[in-house]
């Protein structure tokens, strides 16, 4: 009988949902903590290991993964973040995620990966180079945009508050049109997926890695990273503008420099196009050589 009532209109699948539903999802331990990590891309591809930033969880990266289908994709959920555990007051140095780093590389078994970060990420995988250099040497190294404040430098562009009060936002029920305010160039897709991971990550993890982007210094790494090793970063990025492009190509002339134009911090969310040519320039040349496309002297 037809009542005059209209059937529910069908509920969508969370984009979150989606990419899981894709994924390879494994978990390792380190810390004493349970950590997640999705792995995305043909199991034959190279591999590589994708370390997200401060706020961006695993599901995050697989339209990087999709981008670069010769890639297998392995990005972790950072603790605190995701389906990883949240540790203590205290346990959210860059020692600590550089020990999370080096616990999934064993437990992967890969050698010779390409070892990306972005962000917190490539300080991660930056103090991860230093300290585990046998295996860095096997690697080829690339640091995206990696945050050059620290102590006795201008404070990191986006404050401590208002990281916490997008997470409260988040957990609130933010839609994507407002998240765009803060993200203009972010595709649709990303946005939403975005207000769905967004109030995952704690607080503590959040504030306390925050605290460490001013008062742990990333020079000191940088002078002491050698091998394959490149650092892209975005033509408009207030964590590494023009100045600290100079001091680092100062510093360390080894390292090569890749800009990406048209992109700010959040490069492959921005020009995806110029992240993953920059990305594959990277991978292919050799130890000393220039990266192809806009790249900076030394």
């Amino acid at each position: 009988m037809n009542t005059g009532k209209r059937p529910p209109a069908p509920t969508a699948t969370p984009v979150r949902d989606r990419i899981a539903a894709i994924a390879a999802e494994d978990r390792f331990t380190s810390g004493g903590l349970a950590h997640r990590v999705l792995s995305f891309g043909p199991p034959t591809g190279r591999d590589l290991v994708y370390v997200p930033g401060i706020t961006t969880n695993a599901e995050a990266v697989h339209f990087i993964a999709a981008a670069l289908p010769e890639f297998r994709f392995h990005v972790p959920d950072l603790r605190g973040r995701g389906g990883s555990d949240a540790a203590g007051p205290g346990r959210y140095t860059l020692g600590h995620y550089r020990d999370d780093l080096a616990a999934l590389i064993a437990h992967l078994g890969v050698r010779a990966p390409v070892v990306v970060g972005h962000s917190l990420g490539a300080r991660i995988v930056a103090a991860w180079a230093v300290d585990h250099p046998d295996a860095a040497t096997e690697a080829t190294v690339v640091l995206v945009d990696p945050p050059t404040s620290g102590p006795g430098r201008a404070p990191y562009p986006i404050t401590r508050a208002a990281f916490l009060a997008q997470i409260d936002a988040a957990r609130r029920g933010v839609t994507a049109e407002e998240l765009r305010a803060h993200y203009p160039k972010w595709p649709p897709r990303e946005l939403e997926l975005r207000t769905e991971l967004l109030g995952s990550c704690d607080r503590t993890a959040v504030s306390e890695t925050h605290r460490g982007f001013e008062e742990e210094d990333f020079f000191p790494l940088w002078d002491r990273l050698s091998g394959d090793v490149t650092l892209v970063h975005g033509a408009d990025s207030p964590m590494v503008p023009p100045s600290a492009v100079a001091e680092l190509a100062r510093r360390n002339p080894a390292v090569r420099l890749a800009r990406v134009d048209g992109a700010a911090h959040m490069i492959p969310w921005e020009n995806l196009p110029g992240f993953t040519a920059a990305l594959r320039a990277a991978t292919a040349a050799p130890a000393g050589a220039s990266t192809s496309g806009t790249t900076e002297e030394s």
